[in-house]
């Protein structure tokens, strides 16, 4: 088969999610045999696999895909973060993809500039490490495999690999810019004993060792690309600096020529120093953006750093420090003051403080005892204790946080496609850009022409280096996702990222989300007895109450239970109970017939509420359940139940609108509650009385008015909300952190994370216009004046050393805009 060319068919196994029985297999297989190009479709049930067999002109992986999700089935996929060596710049990205994407069992791929990581989605068992590996080479690039190891290793290995290339760049900086200093002294202060032509020998001899040792990864990066009839910044660099060397040399060895091509008038000039310090400059901007970039991925060097690296645990009675990596699953552990937790668990005993502020941004340090759970890699404060592992390795949630920032830091915003592809064209619009100034200055330009012809396309081939561009958008999707996971809030995508800087309206679940998910007593209002004072004492009413409760399951009876509990009461054992569906319970305590529940109840018994019933309308108007208390046929008092608002609720609603959102609030509560509720944290608009099922449809149905709209919820019930929403948020609860259906999780429970989360969206896109404004108008300005188009005017010509700095200094300065966002702080 020639090279180049595609197979007339390609056979793949796809691994088929969902069938239960033959008739599913059936529908999958006649689905998939229907498709255009598909020549031939086998579903085997017991394997759960489909071998599909087609021709790639009319078909694709993604289409095949998208038809098995169409007949409602899915497609297993596994993923895998691959770090890439040896790219320079943006087009270098499109090329690693296109290479990736044509591999066989590929799906996806998405290739990062600023964290030389590649995301790779594939279907399971039809792609190898080698296979990638021979693909990523193929494209002429490197393939750099971490070692297995703990969290922290394969972070480790990368940045040990990125630094020793860093070392190398900068010896190669310092001998460039020390020989091409050298090399402009001899130009300017020529010495008096030699002549021109040994001088040209001498600056010959010094310049070409850095030409073609310090330049050679630009050699080797332009071959690489030609061989795949492309051309990136390495070309660029390539031919601007040879052009120099190789002219210069010409001159140097063979001056005749040019004398007799040019005529009398030609100027013998070398610019040996021009192509060194070219090369010495370009170097130095990758030595800085490396170090720049280094930077950008701190976050992720704190999360990796926080791993303990041992760990106390108690086997056969006996206590063992062992590392981290040796704890399994149902061990006992000993965590003593000043130590860190290191796998995640559940307290069996002992009590203490814990500090989880690096994994959920919360400073005040969280009360732990028997039955709590603790996190892997925060900091026990006081007291000692020990608990049982239930999550060791990959599973902790510090491991669960740290692929999803990777995962988040080597995806890409949509904004980012734009410029990827800009960059991929942009290389030889260069090239003809160059081409043609070399020859509009060679015909028309003043003596010596050719001299500035050749000066003039060096300085646009050097100056138009689309690293800036390829470096805008991920340095800062890397900074501003690592920022938020410093803050507790864990954004799954840059897409996510994108989206959420676009939101105008935000759905805030009531139930745990907005309150705190479980009832409290709020109020207790005593009836009056005949003299006009109290029958009975507060507590004593609750004790009655309580203890009629005793035992309940009930979410309100439980809430009266449990404020009776929290005061010390000592509750009585009822003689007889008696539940009244949908009214109350009816108990006998110490001889007395105690009534608990609404009114209706009351009315029934023929108790008369005695100016109680506009305490109970003023609770129910504030959200709150009343729950009158009779005793032998005499109403005692109010017990009134409410779930009670979060403590920074209103601060988060308040904080919400004031960036711009419209909020609204959502629960399946009567509409009477929820706008009382509703009224307490300052919310305008309310969905109640919506089932669980139907919040994905109000989601929806904002979705219609226009809205870009953002649903917070708990991650369980709320899941379809979530997912229909243009940004699902799930509010955490410490170990919860991968819920599947949320783009943004909050690892806390409290809400001011969502403001942060927005403003924190809103920053990072911000700092990309930011970016790709400069990137864009840096090419746009100087391209032009590379060119000449000052020179008619002013008589300036842009010499290529100073193209050379300003190329530097771009990609510099866009990577540093995006470091400004570490100091990012909640408003």
């Amino acid at each position: 088969m020639p090279i180049g060319a595609e197979p007339k068919t390609i056979t793949l196994q796809l691994p088929i999610e969902g069938m239960t029985c033959a008739s599913c297999s059936s529908r999958v297989q006649r689905g998939l045999s229907k498709l255009p190009g598909m020549a031939d479709a086998a579903v085997n049930l017991a394997t759960e696999k489909a071998t599909v067999t087609y021709d790639p002109a009319l078909l694709d992986q993604s289409g095949i895909i998208a038809a098995v999700h169409d007949i409602g089935y899915g497609v297993r996929l596994e993923k895998q973060t691959l770090h890439i060596g040896d790219m320079s710049c943006a087009s270098c990205v499109a090329r690693v993809e296109k290479a990736l994407k044509a591999t066989p069992g590929v799906t996806s791929v998405a290739v990062n500039f600023a964290t030389e990581t590649a995301a790779v989605e594939y279907l399971p068992g039809s792609v190898t490490q080698a296979g990638l590996r021979a693909v990523v080479e193929g494209a002429g690039y490197t393939l750099r495999e971490p070692e297995a190891g703990s969290l922290a290793s394969a972070g480790d290995q990368a940045a040990e690999a990125r630094h020793r290339e860093l070392l190398v760049v900068r010896r190669k900086m310092i001998v460039s810019l020390g020989v091409g200093a050298f090399l402009m002294l001899l130009g300017f202060f020529p010495p008096s004993f030699l002549t021109q032509r040994q001088l040209w020998l001498v600056m010959f001899a010094l310049a070409t060792p850095v030409q073609f040792w310090a330049g050679r990864q630009f050699y080797r990066g332009a071959w690489a690309s030609a061989r795949h009839r492309t051309t990136d910044m390495n070309t660029l660099i390539a031919v601007g600096t040879s052009v120099a060397y190789l002219y210069s040399a010409a001159v140097t060895f063979f001056p005749g020529f040019f004398e007799r091509v040019a005529g009398s008038g030609f100027e013998a000039a070398v610019y040996y120093e021009t192509a060194v310090i070219i090369i010495g400059l370009i170097l130095l901007g990758r030595y800085l953006e490396a170090r720049a970039k280094g930077q950008t991925s701190d976050a992720m060097k704190k999360l990796m750093g926080l791993q303990a690296k041992t760990a106390r645990v108690v086997r056969d009675n006996i206590e063992l420090d062992v590392p981290v990596e040796s704890v399994r699953a149902g061990d006992v552990v000993i965590v003593r003051p000043g130590e860190k937790v290191a796998v995640d668990g559940v307290v069996l005993e002992g009590r203490s403080a814990v500090d989880e502020a690096m994994l959920t941004g919360e400073s005040i340090p969280v009360e732990k005892g028997p039955g709590d759970e603790v996190i892997g890699a925060t900091l026990n404060k006081t007291g000692s204790f020990r608990f049982r592992a239930t999550r060791v390795g990959a599973d902790t949630a510090l491991a669960q946080i740290i692929r999803l920032v990777e995962e988040a830091q080597g995806s890409k915003a949509p904004i980012q496609r734009t410029a990827d592809y800009i960059a991929s064209i942009f290389v030889p619009a260069v090239f003809g850009i160059a081409t043609v100034t070399f020859f509009v200055w060679l015909l028309f330009g003043p003596a010596p022409a050719f001299t500035l012809a050749m000066l003039s396309a060096v300085s646009v081939l050097i100056i138009a280096c689309p690293c800036a561009l390829g470096l805008a958008t991920p340095t800062a999707i890397m900074v501003g996702t690592g920022k938020g996971a410093e803050n507790g809030i864990l954004i799954r995508s840059g897409e996510a990222l994108e989206r959420a800087y676009k939101l105008d309206a935000i759905v805030l679940d009531k139930t745990g989300t907005l309150t705190m998910g479980r009832p409290v007593v709020t109020d207790i209002v005593m009836a009056a007895g005949q003299d006009g004072s109290e029958a009975m004492t507060q507590d004593r009413l609750l004790e009655l109450a309580a203890s009629a409760e005793r035992g309940s399951e009930h979410p309100l009876g439980e809430a009266v239970v449990g404020r009776a509990n929290e005061l010390g009461l000592t509750l009585i054992k009822p003689d007889e109970f008696v539940a009244i569906p949908g009214h109350g319970i009816e108990v006998m305590l110490d001889g007395s017939r105690v009534l608990l529940g609404n009114s209706r109840l009351m009315q029934e018994r023929a108790c008369e509420l005695d100016g109680l019933a506009e305490d109970a309308e003023r609770l129910a108007a504030e959200g709150k359940t009343p729950m009158f208390v009779a005793v032998d046929g005499t109403v005692a008092g109010i017990i009134a139940v409410a779930d009670t608002v979060k403590p920074d609720a209103v601060e988060a609603v308040a904080g919400l609108k004031g960036l711009g959102l419209q909020v609204a609030m959502i629960t399946g509560d009567n509409r009477r509650t929820a706008e009382a509720v509703a009224r307490q944290l300052g919310i305008d608009r309310v969905l109640a009385e919506v089932l669980p099922d139907r919040k994905a449809e109000e989601v929806r149905r904002l979705q219609g008015e226009g809205h870009v709209v953002a649903m917070v919820g708990d991650g369980i019930n709320d899941a379809p909300a979530l997912a229909q929403a243009d940004i699902g948020v799930a509010i955490g609860t410490g170990t919860d952190v991968a819920m599947e259906a949320s783009d943004i999780t909050l690892i806390r429970g409290d809400l001011m994370p969502i403001v942060t989360a927005v403003e924190l969206s809103q920053a990072t896109m911000r700092t990309i216009r930011q970016n790709l404004f400069w990137a864009f108008a840096y090419n746009v300005a100087l391209i032009p004046v590379a060119a000449g188009i000052l020179y008619p005017l002013f008589g300036v010509v842009l010499d290529p050393m100073l193209a050379a700095g300003a190329m530097a200094l771009s990609s510099v300065s866009v990577v540093s805009n995006s470091l400004r966002l570490r100091r990012f702080r909640p408003a």
